[in-house]
């Protein structure tokens, strides 16, 4: 198994600098400055350059560390826009500044964004007209936003319905409709999708380390991530080119706990599922466009970015399949 270190090409966004657990970023025209666990080094910028480069700092809360408040200069705005271009898909992205030092968009995620795109370009070129597209733990809908510009009817379920908003303001941003919205606790959506006999062509799993649902149900990931990869492994088809897009966030998890817990609970037997890695990649790779080069039928490691100084910020683990 190779670990690949994947970071995207983005106009609209740069890693300026990283360091004593903070990381300095600039989104289109403005730059904000905000806590990164992952940023154990020292900064390459001196605190002064910091300031001076900032448009928004983020200061946590005292008394609790998952909040606190922005200080901005006087043009920072509360909202903004930024692209995203890659192919045919043009995308159109609001971002704004929480109270939980999210801005609306995991710049990291536009690698998987490129994946999901191709693969379902690849699906639509090999007569599957209707293609159905499964996003958990959706957030702003950066995933759901490459789905639907490469064609998938997309269901994207998230449980705060201010972000659902959020989403479908980025779809309309983006030029794009059709993107159906559940607000709901993506577990127990999930299940019934499964009772339902659902199936989807593709689904993508964001999960957070620990979460609530839209009515206060738990989701703690070590707990409950077992439950939903089965399942999630009934709902996908057996069809072609169907895949499976996993994300993982919490400090400690690697790549390989996740690309093993997919090839159980999803594909199968692992020894069987290695084998046939090799087999599957031989059959794509000649239908494959010329874009896809290195292609394979999975691919597991780190999303990352290199800010100015060359230190890489590892920004969270990923596990992709297709059949």
């Amino acid at each position: 198994m190779n670990i690949e270190l994947l970071t995207p090409h983005w106009q609209d966004y740069e890693l300026i600098d990283s360091g004593n657990y903070e990381k300095l970023e600039r989104f289109g025209r403005y730059v904000t400055a905000r806590p990164e666990p992952q940023a154990i080094w020292d900064k390459s910028l001196p605190d002064e350059e910091w300031r001076r480069l900032a448009d928004a700092y983020f200061i946590r809360d005292k008394r609790n560390e998952e909040r606190g408040e922005w200080r901005c200069k006087p043009h920072m705005p509360e909202q903004w826009f930024i692209r995203y271009d890659y192919k045919n898909m043009h995308l159109r992205m609001r971002l704004g500044l929480t109270s939980f030092k999210h801005v609306g968009v995991f710049p990291e995620q536009a690698e998987n964004w490129n994946f999901i795109y191709d693969r379902i370009q690849w699906l639509r070129t090999h007569n599957q007209d209707t293609i159905k597209v499964l996003n958990l733990f959706a957030y702003t809908g950066g995933a759901s936003l490459a789905a639907c510009a490469a064609g998938a009817e997309v269901t994207h379920v998230d449980s705060v319905k201010q972000v659902i908003t959020w989403s479908r303001e980025n779809m309309e941003a983006s030029g794009l409709n059709g993107i159906r919205w559940i607000v709901e606790d993506a577990l127990k959506f999930v299940r019934r999708e499964v009772k339902r006999g659902k199936k989807y062509n593709g689904i993508i799993l964001d999960p957070p380390a620990y979460g609530r649902g839209a009515d206060g149900e738990k989701w703690i990931l070590e707990e409950n991530i077992n439950e939903m990869l089965s399942l999630c492994g009934q709902l996908l088809t057996d069809l072609p080119g169907s895949f499976i897009v996993l994300n993982l966030y919490s400090m400690g998890l690697s790549a390989l706990l996740a690309r093993t817990a997919v090839h159980q609970l999803v594909i199968g037997d692992i020894t069987d599922a290695h084998n046939n890695s090799t087999r599957m990649e031989a059959n794509y790779v000649t239908d494959i466009n010329e874009a896809h080069d290195n292609i394979s039928s999975e691919a597991t490691g780190e999303l990352y970015f290199q800010d100015r100084a060359g230190k890489q910020l590892p920004l969270g683990v990923f596990y992709r399949f297709f059949r």
